[in-house]
């Protein structure tokens, strides 16, 4: 459903910009090699799952336009998936499953986040541009821990229950069995982010140094994602700007109680990109 909305509002912004030669429709795209560490869980029980590095990726749309009163707009989507393997040193319950101390469990983390941002261009000139907005991050994904649980059970022969047999111990049976717990709990809210951006040409041909960064405003969450690079204008024509971009990018999220999930991640690496500008 969120990839429909975003691919109608793709195309209705490039009509826009089809319409008016003075608007400005930007689309970009990244590929991050995201490194995670950090322990996700419920409330007093978080775990570290030893996360992978993996590849994610990020696209977005802006629209940019010369009337001073109305905001700017930017649709960006970026995607958080990763594995992890970890032997619990502890009893852990995630979504009313209960996992054994010693037990071998699987986690998946598959959250992915579309942000809406209105912003304004504070400054904007040939050498510097800095933008101020506010994002809605709309968290939408699962995160999932599955592990196997070997359960024995003892029990004698009901054949000589309630007879006396002196000296002789009733038979007892164990029966072993393996059962798989699987547990689930999905991620789906918006949270208000506050959202800055700022563009320093260098004096040499072409490159420009660039910072981005979205910040919670107000919650009893810690979370931020911000990025800083560098950016060089391969194309500059009059109908069409493309710029590749190299740079590092960081995620934080300290989670209380999101949908009964507890998080303490951090998500960082390398990303390369692209940027087009009609």
């Amino acid at each position: 459903m969120k990839k429909k909305a975003f691919a109608a509002t793709l195309a209705a912004l490039f009509t826009a910009n089809v319409q008016a030669d003075t608007v400005g429709l930007y689309l970009g795209g990244q590929i991050w090699q995201s490194e995670a560490s950090g322990v996700f869980g419920e409330i007093n029980t978080l775990i570290d799952f030893n996360l992978k590095k993996e590849q994610q990726g990020n696209y977005f749309i802006a629209l940019e336009h010369p009337f001073p009163l109305l905001p700017n707009v930017r649709i960006s989507s970026t995607t958080l998936d990763t594995v992890g393997k970890t032997n619990l040193t502890q009893e852990f319950s995630f979504d009313d499953k209960n996992f054994l101390m010693g037990d071998d469990v699987n986690a998946s983390f598959n959250v992915s986040y579309v942000d809406y941002t209105l912003y304004y261009q504070l400054f904007d000139n040939r050498v510097f541009s800095f933008d101020f907005g506010l994002t809605a991050r709309d968290f939408n994904g699962a995160v999932t821990v599955t592990g196997k649980t070997i359960i024995v059970t003892t029990s004698t022969d009901p054949a000589l229950d309630g007879e006396e047999h002196e000296g002789h111990d009733h038979p007892v049976t164990e029966t072993t069995t393996i059962e798989t717990a699987t547990g689930k709990i999905k991620t789906n809210e918006i949270k208000p982010m506050l959202y800055v951006a700022t563009n320093i040409n260098l004096p040499l041909s072409g490159l420009s140094v660039f910072a981005q960064g979205d910040f919670l405003l107000i919650d009893e969450h810690s979370l931020y994602d911000y990025q800083i690079g560098l950016s060089y204008n391969l194309v500059d024509s009059n109908k069409m700007d493309l710029n590749l971009t190299l740079g590092y990018r960081a995620v934080k999220m300290e989670f209380e109680n999101l949908e009964n999930l507890y998080t303490d991640l951090e998500f960082k690496g390398a990303f390369v990109g692209a940027v087009v500008h009609f």
